[in-house]
């Protein structure tokens, strides 16, 4: 798509339009992105906190790994029940209302998580938190499209889901420094301090966002106004081009948005695997200290962080989605099935995790590049949280599964090929279903 207002211009003008609208984009990008991704940084922590916790957590209260794998998962359900009604609200009453009440509330969610004292408070809090969180990543991908074109958006969604990366990257070496610096101090367990400490700057981020985000270019009082107008215009002539679907029953009766729903199924059943047992995992390699497995921990998520940013560049660059897609979920299940392989070698377990890591994150901005293509409106509204609450029953399923299988098996490594096999069914179906872009 050209930004010249006129398609008779000349190429001397479309170079002109362009470059201000190059630098207008990257305005615009870091004054969003950085914000968004430090609140996304926030939920993740606390959604995933409790795989730090556990190292203490179940020996304190009795909990089975099985148990632990349902609360951890459980958290899914909430999401999945209230996500699509939550975007839909977001469309309505702006971004800035949405975003914050969903980050106080999951930060006063994540916070009761420290009196945690029977399976059922745990269930029921994990739930609760899921419930709380939901509609706060799609909404975000929904709030881009507000901002940038498609062709933009796999580059832009790759800059925001380094969060994913730099929350596993920052969030394992802080858990383990509150873990290990909180022991023993006041009436409260080291576990219990986590939940209390990481819960806190997500109600403070709550109240910023009403101060920081504009809802919609027209809003941004930091652009001016022929920077304003140009974003619109090309925005609005994206939004009228043919093949689009705009309701939210076109979105349902769209056969593409199921198959990226079972996709993203497949993909996040990576996420959740090294986001609530890599500290297990590493610790079953014989690494020994809160400490220290929450600086290893962060290895896997540094080197996707690198893969991400990559991928998603790399297929603005090339303009190819598809392959991007399938060979990132192909190298996630490669690097699952050598990590259970390997568990008795720490050295290839971790660099088998990191391989892991670095498909599973790569995949992850493109995916998100392929709704965009055919939806807008309500149906991208509705579309992106159904694909994602959808997509995300995987992390109900995963941690469940090899909780459940660890348990029966005494392994870790049953499970891990359980969810390779997810991997490798996401690289078919992107293959064999998704069209070309």
């Amino acid at each position: 798509m050209s930004y010249s207002p006129s398609a008779t211009a000349t190429p001397a003008a479309h170079a002109s339009a362009a470059a201000p609208l190059e630098v207008t984009y990257r305005k615009i990008a870091w004054r969003l992105i950085p914000f968004l991704v430090f609140l996304f940084v926030l939920a993740w922590i606390d959604r995933v906190n409790v795989g730090f916790a556990k190292l203490q957590m179940l020996q304190d209260l009795q909990f089975s790994e099985a148990v632990y794998g349902l609360g951890a998962g459980i958290f899914f359900i909430g999401y999945f029940i209230f996500e699509v009604p939550s975007n839909l609200l977001l469309e309505k009453i702006g971004a800035r209302k949405t975003l914050a009440r969903i980050t106080i509330l999951w930060g006063l969610a994540s916070m009761a998580m420290a009196y945690v004292t029977t399976p059922t408070s745990f269930y029921i809090l994990r739930f609760l938190l899921g419930i709380f969180e939901a509609g706060f990543f799609p909404g975000v991908v929904l709030y881009l499209t507000y901002w940038f074109p498609a062709q933009r958006r796999a580059r832009v969604n790759g800059l925001f889901m380094t969060s994913f990366a730099i929350a596993g990257a920052v969030g394992g070496p802080i858990a383990g420094l509150i873990m290990s610096g909180m022991e023993g101090v006041g009436h409260l367990a080291n576990w219990q301090w986590l939940f209390i400490l990481e819960g806190i700057p997500s109600i403070l981020a709550g109240f910023a966002v009403l101060a920081w985000l504009p809802e919609k270019p027209a809003n941004a009082k930091w652009l001016s106004e022929a920077e304003k107008n140009a974003v619109t215009q090309v925005l609005a002539a994206e939004s009228s081009a043919p093949g689009k679907h705009f309701s939210f029953k076109d979105a349902c009766s769209n056969y593409r948005v199921w198959i990226c729903a079972a996709v993203y199924f497949c993909v996040v059943s990576g996420n959740a695997t090294i986001a609530f047992w890599a500290p297990s995992i590493i610790k079953e390699i014989g690494v020994k200290g809160n400490l220290q497995i929450g600086l290893i921990s962060a290895i896997p998520f540094i080197a996707g962080t690198l893969a991400m940013i990559w991928n998603g560049f790399h297929s603005d660059k090339t303009g190819e989605r598809r392959l991007h897609s399938a060979i990132a979920t192909l190298i996630a299940c490669i690097g699952l099935v050598a990590t259970g392989m390997t568990l008795g070698n720490a050295t290839l377990a971790l660099c088998s995790l990191t391989l892991a890591a670095i498909g599973i994150l790569a995949a992850f901005p493109v995916f998100w590049s392929i709704p965009g293509a055919f939806l807008a409106g309500t149906a991208a509204a509705g579309g992106i949280a159904l694909i994602n609450s959808i997509g995300n029953l995987a992390g109900f399923v995963a941690p469940y599964m090899i909780g459940a299988l660890k348990t029966s098996t005494g392994s870790l490594s049953s499970g891990l090929y359980f969810v390779a096999a997810l991997e490798l069914v996401a690289s078919f179906l992107v293959v064999v279903f998704i069209r070309k872009h």
